[in-house]
């Protein structure tokens, strides 16, 4: 933490005031697990970005960006180095396109943009998170991905260049994309949406939410899906879901500590109180272990580890 407070005071004192010290990760993380964060750097513009970004490269101090820390799992040791929380939430309409802060909730996105006559995102109703941790994690559910939206995103790259990309920079796939691992930041999207029939859009979203609500903790921390969906046994056909797979390998009657497979939905591990990483990592490993043992098949991790 020494080392935290040097770099800090070697900022302006305008920003040293705007960034916070020893924040715990159960604050930041939607699965609510974790020890402290060393610093937590809130972003409101490209120039906030370029400051914190440029003191962590100039200190050689590790860098992690945090959304709404939805799909992250926090070791309890913390972190030592810099949170980037991107916090910039504008929303703008020209037409059918809308520029929005990156660190927007997704879901409040979708809201605001039906509120202006705008449809397509309705189908993520409920998803949560950042719009800049959608567009990094490509997320989707019901055939549709976010990626489909995008025309362009203004970057921060770890080198500290400001760059707008296009969506062949980002290299959408199912649930992933080039950047999720490169430390790059999205700082604002330009997406296209359709002036459509925004009643029906309404009760498609409102269905959503229900179904989603149903099928998804509610009153308990969860940090989502927490493997991805298998390929599609057939060309064309849908993923298949490995909630299914591990439903099938017994893993609802799976549990560690506070930690717990949902009742509901065996993809998603719950925090039922004072779940440690520890825990969480137990019982993730005893759930990859029984489908693969069953089913012959290594599922792949959604969730971001943050490790010490």
């Amino acid at each position: 933490m020494e080392d935290a407070r040097k770099l800090l005071e070697s900022l302006p004192v305008e920003l040293q005031s705007q960034v916070l010290r020893s924040v715990s990760l159960k604050t930041l993380t939607t699965l609510q697990v974790g020890g402290p964060a060393a610093l937590v750097c809130p972003i409101r513009n490209p120039e906030q970005a370029l400051r914190f970004q440029d003191l962590a490269l100039n200190h050689d101090f590790p860098v992690f960006i945090l959304g709404g820390g939805s799909n992250v799992l926090a070791d309890d040791r913390g972190f030592g180095g810099l949170i980037l929380q991107v916090a910039t939430e504008n929303l703008e309409q020209t037409g059918d396109t809308v520029r929005a802060g990156a660190g927007m909730s997704f879901d409040g996105l979708i809201e605001r943009t039906l509120d202006m006559g705008l449809t397509g995102l309705e189908f993520a109703s409920g998803i949560p998170g950042t719009l800049g941790g959608a567009l990094v994690g490509n997320a989707g559910c019901y055939g549709h991905e976010i990626g489909e939206f995008l025309v362009e995103a203004l970057l921060l790259r770890p080198d500290g260049r400001l760059e707008k990309a296009g969506p062949e920079d980002f290299g959408f796939r199912y649930r992933e994309t080039d950047l999720r691992e490169t430390g790059t930041v999205v700082l604002e999207a330009v997406l296209r949406l359709r002036q459509g029939n925004v009643e029906q859009a309404a009760v498609l979203r409102r269905e959503k939410i229900r179904d989603r609500q149903a099928k998804h903790p509610v009153d308990l921390p969860s940090a989502g899906s927490w493997f991805r969906n298998l390929p599609a046994a057939e060309p064309q056909g849908r993923r298949r879901a490995a909630g299914a797979l591990l439903e099938k390998a017994g893993a609802k009657d799976m549990h560690e500590g506070d930690a717990r497979v949902f009742a509901k939905h065996a993809n998603m591990i719950v925090n039922t109180g004072n779940a440690t990483s520890s825990d969480v990592l137990k019982l993730a490993a005893r759930m990859k272990k029984a489908v693969l043992e069953k089913f012959g098949v290594d599922l792949v991790e959604e969730v971001r580890y943050l490790r010490p």
